[in-house]
Order: C-alpha cells, then structure tokens, then sequence
C-alpha cells in the first residue's frame, strides 16, 4: 500500500499540555494554570507546570523530529503566552519563542501546521465571561492578528480551534475540565455559540494577512461504523454519523455551521427553542467561511446497524474487544469510514489531525521503550485510512497523537501517548520502539504497512 504521492507525515503536541514555564517571561494565566490547582481535578494533583519542559527543551525536540523524519509537525500557541490579558499589550518574549521554533522546524525541512487555541484560556478574559461574551469572537480575532502577522510571512497551515465539543461541553457543563464550571444548556450552546464565530473571525483574519493559507480547524470525530457492508446498514451509519441525540457528543452540532452555514434541524428540534442561543443577524454568514481542510480527531469509533423498523440502530461491541489505556475501544475501521462520511457531506480534503493510543510505556532492562501495542495499533489504523484513500477519499496528512509524552489533561501524567518517552523527574527523552517504526513508514511513504 503506497499513500498518495504528496500525502503529509506528522505528529501533534499541544502548548499546555508540553511547553512548562507557566509562569515565566510574562506569560499570562490561562484557565488551566488554575483549574489544575483546584484539589480532585486532576490525577494525583498533576499540572502543566512544567510538562515536558518543549520551552526549554524545544531545540532536542525538533532533533527527535527530525530524527523520526516528520514531515509536518502540529503544534499550538498558548494564547496567553502571547496575550497575557488576552487582548491588549503583546508579549514579545512568548511569540518571540514561537518565531524561533518555527524557524528551527523550517531549517529541518518540517512543515509547521499551527492550531490557535488548544483549551488553554486566557483567564483574565475567562473574569470577563469567557465564551459566553460575544466580544470573545473579537478576542479571539485580535490575538490570531498578533500571531499571524508574526509568523504568517512563514506558516501557511493554520488550525483556529481543537475539538470545540470537548472544551465547551467537558469544561463548562460536566466541570471536569477547565475552567470546571457547570453551565445550564443555554449557556452552553451560547458558549459554542460565540466558539463558531470566533473561528470564523479567525478565518477571516488569516486570510487577510496570510498569502496562500490553508486553513481548517480540528474537530472531534465520532464516526459511526457500519455493521456489515450492506446497503441499508452503511446508511444506517452514515446516518447515525450526523444525527444529534439528546447529547453533546455527535459531529453535525458542532461541524454543520462551520461548514454549512447552519444548525441541523433535528438539534434544533431535541435542545429546544428555549435553549438555543442568540442568533444575531449575520452571524451564521460570520462563522461559515471558506476553508482548505477539513481536519478531524480520530481515536474510535462506533457500530450502527439498519434496525428491523428500518431506522438506525446502535451495535454492542463483542466482549473482550481490545481496549487501550483510556479504555477507548480499538476500531481501526474508524479511519476508513470517518473520512469517508466527512468527506461526502462537506467535500473538502481531509487531515487527520490527531491519532493514536494510550499504552502502559515504560523503561525496560535494556533501556528502551518497546511499544509494539502502539505499532500494532497504528498500523491497523493506517491500513483504514490507505483504504480510504484508495477509494478516492482526498486526504492529505496523518498527525500522530502524540510525538511526546504530556500532561493529558485530567489523567495528569498518568497516560502515554507519546512516539517518544518522557521520563518526568529527568526530562530525558527516549524515542519508542512505536517511533522508529514510524519513521520506516514516513520513508517508504506508507508502503510497508
């Protein structure tokens, strides 16, 4: 199997979850400096404190890339790094760090793809409503201003949002992520609300001050896999793919008004008049902007079947179904038809902006990390995306999540999803087993899966 010819090999990271330095050369609070603090929130009381220590350290890092042979590395800019208010005075020390590392990824002959905002809140804007401000589009826009005409002369390839569905919905509903709060349904969909039209206003943004960008956002994807391959159980699935249940856990709520330019009408209907947000004239136009890419996490999947009154039904999965770490079942067939369902209701080439698995890593006797789970892992997923491919689905990059060990949020330092190992207490790096595979991939292209 043989990728197309000009397909992209990358890996991901994300500013909170590796940079460290929290507090140094004028960074500004983001919401997860102070949600981490809060006792219970995160495993063992881990923080992002230090991380990885990528700002410090970022020079190695770029090495351990250029050792693996990346083609394109995916990394975000911490908002308040740059802003430390959030609007107002630029910091020239954090986007100065930015300029030198997507100097360096250039000089190693590494594609930089830049995501904008990757969960990390300013937290003085958070005291000033967060989300559910309107003038959080503005925000948002004044801050991709300051980025882009600092890097954009350089960067062509921009992500505005990672997985608006989680940071809105586990950060402002459940609680469990930052800022933790617990919003009523109103709120929250005013929140996303305002999210769709901050990305818009980024777009446009971009556009005006980036020569020949391409640009796209990274959404979460929850792929809906038929049980067989007949007919009426693959539309059962692509159906499913795009239905909004009574839950914030589908794609068309939060993928359909950036790229349709409209809310689907079976959401509307389940959340209810009463909850949904403001719509003020022109901003469904303002969120809908033309974009490059189609970018998409991907980890799993679900089984949907035809039911017997002819209307999609969910599967169980067989006991026993391998599970990695975050006891996210194993369905590398989500590469295949996710892609596939995206692409045929937005039409845009598709990214994989993020992909992998959290696996019990550790230092063996002889030194090295061996991951062959990992390797098993992400071959079985490549396999789906090639097939993908081959039957004509545009795709045109694969981010493996992630190129380092990091702080996951929530779990803390718990879970390992990184190519390379990160041993915390030293910050030695060792590239895995799963790393130097990978490296045989990106140089035959594909063909050795």
């Amino acid at each position: 199997m043989a990728f197309p010819k000009n397909f992209v090999w990358g890996a991901a990271t994300a500013a909170y979850q590796i940079e460290g330095a929290a507090y140094e050369d004028g960074k500004g609070l983001n919401t997860w400096d102070i949600f981490s603090k809060r006792p219970g929130m995160t495993f063992q009381g881990h923080s992002g404190d230090e991380a990885c220590d990528h700002y410090h350290r970022w020079k190695e890092d770029v090495g351990l890339m250029k050792e693996i042979g990346l083609q394109a590395y995916r990394f975000s800019i911490s908002w308040a790094r740059v802003l430390p208010e959030g609007t107002g005075k630029i910091n020239q020390k954090g986007l100065n760090f930015y300029d030198r590392l997507v100097d360096a990824l250039l000089e190693a002959r590494i594609t930089p793809w830049a995501t904008l905002f990757h969960w990390d809140y300013p937290y003085s804007l958070y005291c000033r409503g967060g989300w559910l401000n309107r003038d959080a589009a503005d925000w948002f826009a004044e801050y991709t201003q300051a980025v882009a005409k600092k890097l954009g002369d350089r960067m062509k390839h921009w992500i505005t949002l990672n997985e608006p569905v989680c940071f809105i919905a586990l950060g402002h509903q459940d609680g469990i992520h930052a800022p933790g709060d617990k919003m009523g349904l109103k709120q929250v969909l005013t929140a996303a609300h305002n999210t769709f039209r901050a990305h818009g206003k980024a777009v446009q943004t971009l556009r005006s001050c980036v020569k020949h960008a391409k640009l796209g956002l990274a959404s979460v994807g929850l792929p809906k896999s038929p049980a067989s391959k007949s007919k009426a159980d693959i539309d059962a699935a692509r159906t499913a793919t795009f239905s909004v249940p009574n839950s914030h856990w589908n794609n068309a709520w939060w993928m359909d008004p950036l790229l349709l330019g409209k809310y689907p009408e079976d959401g509307l209907k389940i959340f209810g008049s009463a909850n949904i947000p403001e719509i003020k004239s022109g901003d469904m136009r303002e969120m809908c902007q033309p974009l490059d890419f189609f970018g998409v996490n991907i980890y799993q999947h679900e089984v949907w079947r035809a039911g017997k009154d002819g209307k999609p039904e969910k599967a169980t999965f067989p006991p026993g179904i391998p599970m990695t770490t975050m006891e996210w079942p194993v369905t590398p067939e989500a590469l295949y038809w996710g892609p596939k369902f995206f692409h045929e209701r937005y039409h845009l080439p598709i990214a994989i902006t993020e992909n992998g698995m959290g696996n019990c890593d550790c230092i063996s006797l002889d030194g090295a990390v061996h991951d062959p789970q990992r390797i098993d892992f992400t071959q079985r997923y490549l396999l789906e995306l090639g097939r993908a491919a081959a039957d004509g689905v545009p795709i045109e990059a694969y981010f493996y999540w992630s190129l380092l060990d990091n702080f996951e949020w929530g779990y803390g330092f718990r879970q390992r999803f990184g190519l390379t190992y990160v041993d915390y207490p030293t910050q030695r790096r060792i590239l895995k087993d799963s790393a130097r595979w990978y490296a045989k991939v990106i140089k035959t292209n594909g063909a050795c899966l």
